[in-house]
């Protein structure tokens, strides 16, 4: 029978997991506490750094319905960075921290259910935030719009010129008989 404390740890891990769009696993042997309270405010209000014991943890996830991770990421001291917001600005801190402080290892992770692997995250990481990919796509469309009010504005006003240059040259034409 597992015990209570144990059982309450696992399920609050699960409400993590499920609550988070990712989950960001990390070894962090050899960083000190105020290596550890640096980074938990490098990663934003939108995240939350815990250190978690492996099995709990493969079971909790297990419990949330990930299954894609590698039992492999378990293997030593393991911390997880569980995103609630943004999963770039949060990959963008931990990437940050880790050249800073080469003793936390980015092991890999899971994003919206996808497994990671530490190498995406970095890719991730170099992502650029999702405010700034909207507002580009949205200069993009007004370009667009703006193209194609001009298009069609140009088109009437060619064939009013048209027209105007037709009828000049049948008042010429008709003058000159």
């Amino acid at each position: 029978m597992a015990r209570p404390d144990k059982a309450d740890a696992v399920a609050e891990l699960t409400d993590k997991f499920r609550s988070s769009n990712a989950a960001v696993l990390t070894e962090y042997r050899g960083l000190t506490v105020a290596q550890l309270k640096t980074l938990r405010r490098s990663l934003g209000e939108n995240a939350q750094y815990a250190v978690v014991k492996n099995t709990l943890t493969k079971i909790a996830a297990r419990e949330a319905g990930i299954d894609s991770l590698d039992d492999q990421l378990f293997a030593g001291p393991t911390a997880v960075a569980f995103v609630t917001g943004d999963p770039v600005e949060s990959a963008k801190g931990l990437r940050d921290f880790a050249k800073d402080n080469p003793n936390l290892i980015i092991k890999g992770g899971v994003l919206d259910g996808k497994a990671l692997s530490a190498d995406e995250i970095k890719k991730l990481a170099d992502l650029e935030s999702r405010e700034v990919l909207l507002s580009k796509l949205a200069g993009a469309m007004k370009g667009k719009q703006s193209q194609t009010a001009a298009l069609f504005q140009a088109l009437p006003s060619k064939l009013v010129r048209t027209v105007e240059a037709l009828r000049a040259k049948q008042d010429e034409q008709g003058g000159a008989e």
